[in-house]
């Protein structure tokens, strides 16, 4: 997989998961499990040069 497929990939799944997110209540056990894998994938993208400042929705 390339990068760019590789950074494609990591920002469909950052919004796909910012939405459900949105959808859960914080104070839950699958909102704990979505927050760790958002942090994962915003230091995938953080790395990989990607401006979040747009992207970012949940901002935590």
């Amino acid at each position: 997989m390339s990068e760019k497929e590789m950074i494609k990939i990591s920002v469909e799944e950052f919004s796909r998961l910012q939405r459900y997110m949105k959808l859960s209540q914080k104070d839950s056990d699958v909102y704990a499990e979505m927050k760790e894998r958002y942090i994962e994938l915003k230091v995938i993208l953080t790395v990989a040069g990607v401006n979040l400042t747009e992207l970012d929705k949940i901002k935590e």
